[in-house]
């Protein structure tokens, strides 16, 4: 029951602002979308929408708890060497295009639907980055279909995305049954084939060629910007600490290397005092090197352009931490890691001082490059945006836990390795068991998941640490909050008043039409918002079109599952686009060329497929 709203809207209306707003602050991208929902779910309460103790019951929703479980058991594959496993298979698919793409985006079609689609993105990015670097292939031509991939493959099982959790949930609140394991299975699987197969034949042709963004050396040309600086006798710079250095110049200015008594040690790990005589390594542009000569009273020996003239191609390996000389001067260790900001990442919208990187992480920002190219401004200016392609050096031991906290995935020089065959058994052995509970209908699938979820915990498959980690906590947020507020537009009529809207302009048409427009609206919306979201508001109103028809639920709720997924248009419609836009050097423009087509590709299949199942 809905509470008194204490002055005299209708609950239907108010129920239209707070998703109105919600929607419009989704799209302006300045607020994460977990704010954005908890700012929802508090006025939805503050109004009435929501009573005020089911305000937090979202967040033991079995979705949200199915969701967690299958990130928690998504990482223990990756760490248990699985993926990698798989992944060492990928890189052998040869140097004829066609045969790469159908490998690496068949794979993560595959493993998408048996883990989070995100999580293998993320495990595959790297894979066609090195890829494409082997073969000389431009990764503008892998990665979008890699992306695009990903989403398909989630399609396919229940536990492939978040929107089928929802979807399934939400007719076990209607029918008391939820969908089962397989059930999306006959048009995922029909919608990923042919996705997969026109991307591979066709799609491939409309993405950009972007040369040379295969590797950090390439997209950050770090050679142009080494350069070699004294510590003179009379030297300001005599004395201080590296820290002290910069905020005597108030500039962030990477220093990647001292050198003394030819000894090098690496910037980050440098905490004596400068000397004279001291040669600092370091990236910086002209006007930087006059600062620090005027400031400091540093001297020039080697500006950008001219250190390690002598070997441009180890010069290109600094970016990778590998050797490289710079006037002789040996740069290797110097741990420099390429990575990109996540859509959830707290970097968002704040700059390397908010962040005190250095302090509370560890990590010197070295460069930053945005749609394939390296940004020009000072270091300090740069506010991050997701997509953004990191250089970052730091400890090799604190890098991982640093770059997971920040939520940034790393790209450059990641090795595959290969976990213990004890526990690769063990991974599949409990996962395997829990698909099994569910196909019996012997615990639903929040329960048969988590407790898979605690076995692969308690076994020592993935250490508990690595397990919070691996939730995904501004999704588990987004959900916990946005379920109660879908509700609210279920409970407060909005979604019938939004349906009878539907069935008065297609009175006319035949039901498949009203369908359709159902996919459309559902699909675009999926690509603005995150697409868990689309299908928690897409969800309501299908079940009222479906109602309003006397028609099967089945069909249309089938269909704002597979079309909340399709965010193949923009960059920011989901997080698999967004990993790969400032890797591949694509444009917010670029997306719609693939996507559009693809997009219609899967509405051609999935609609028919979906009423032959479920007829109508």
């Amino acid at each position: 029951m809905i509470e008194a709203i204490p002055f005299d809207v209708a609950p239907s209306t108010l129920a239209f602002i707070i998703l109105g707003l919600t929607l419009g602050a989704f799209m302006w991208g300045r607020l994460r979308y977990d704010l954005v929902a908890l700012c929802a779910l508090l006025a939805s309460v503050a109004l009435g929408l929501v009573p005020a103790d089911e305000a937090f019951t979202g967040f033991g929703h079995p979705a949200v708890i199915t969701v967690a479980a299958v990130l928690v058991l998504s990482r223990g594959f990756e760490r248990a060497g699985i993926v990698n496993l798989i992944a060492e298979q990928v890189l052998k698919a040869g140097n004829r295009l066609i045969v790469q793409l159908t490998v690496l985006v068949g794979t993560v079609v595959v493993l998408s639907g048996v883990m989070n689609n995100v999580g293998a993105l993320a495990l595959l990015l790297p894979v066609a980055l090195r890829l494409a670097r082997e073969h000389d292939t431009s990764p503008s031509l892998l990665l979008m279909p890699l992306a695009f991939g990903s989403l398909l493959g989630g399609l396919t099982t229940l536990i492939g995305t978040p929107p089928n959790i929802i979807i399934a949930s939400y007719r076990g609140n209607l029918t008391g049954e939820n969908f089962g394991l397989f059930s999306f299975s006959p048009v995922g699987v029909a919608v990923a084939l042919a996705g997969l197969g026109f991307i591979v034949l066709v799609g491939w042709r409309l993405t950009p060629r972007r040369a040379g963004k295969a590797s950090s050396a390439d997209m950050f040309d770090t050679a142009s910007y080494l350069a070699e600086l004294k510590v003179g006798e009379d030297a300001r710079a005599n004395g201080l600490t590296l820290q002290q250095l910069r905020q005597e110049i108030d500039e962030a200015i990477p220093v990647l290397a001292v050198v003394r008594d030819d000894k090098r040690r690496a910037g980050y790990a440098f905490y004596g005092t400068l000397q004279p005589g001291d040669i600092l390594l370091l990236e910086a542009a002209p006007e930087e090197l006059k600062l620090l000569e005027d400031k400091v009273g540093l001297s020039v020996v080697s500006e950008p352009g001219e250190a390690g003239e002598d070997s441009a191609e180890e010069e290109k390996s600094s970016a990778s931490g590998k050797k490289a000389t710079s006037r002789g001067v040996n740069i290797e260790g110097l741990q420099l890691v390429e990575a990109v900001v996540r859509n959830d990442s707290m970097m968002s919208h704040r700059s390397v001082r908010q962040l005190r990187l250095h302090h509370q992480f560890g990590l010197h920002l070295v460069a930053v490059a945005r749609d394939g190219t390296r940004l020009r401004q000072r270091l300090r200016d740069i506010r991050f945006q997701a997509g953004d392609v990191l250089l970052l050096q730091g400890s090799e031991r604190e890098m991982k836990e640093s770059l997971a906290t920040l939520g940034c995935l790393p790209l450059a020089n990641r090795e595959l390795t290969f976990g213990q065959p004890r526990k690769m058994a063990l991974s599949l052995g409990v996962f395997a068991l829990a698909i099994g509970v569910m196909l019996l209908d012997l615990a639903p699938a929040a329960v048969a998941l988590s407790g898979a979820a605690v076995v692969t915990l308690l076994a020592g498959v993935l250490p508990l640490r690595d397990g919070y980690q691996a939730l995904d906590g501004p999704v588990i947020v987004l959900l916990g909050a946005m379920l109660p507020v879908g509700k609210a537009l279920d409970s407060s009529g909005g979604a019938e008043l939004i349906a009878d809207a539907l069935l008065q302009i297609g009175s006319q048409w035949p039901a498949v039409v009203t369908l359709t427009g159902l996919f459309v609206v559902s699909m675009l919306l999926s690509n603005v918002v995150n697409n868990a979201a689309a299908a928690l508001l897409m969800a309501p109103i299908g079940a009222s079109l479906a109602n309003g028809l006397d028609a099967s639920l089945d069909p249309f709720l089938m269909v704002v599952a597979v079309s909340a997924s399709c965010a193949f248009l923009t960059p920011i419609g989901h997080q698999s686009n967004t990993l790969v836009l400032g890797p591949g050097g694509y444009r917010f423009g670029d997306y719609w060329k693939l996507g559009l087509p693809l997009s219609l590709v899967v509405m051609a299949v999935a609609i028919p497929v979906i009423l032959w199942r479920w007829p109508l």
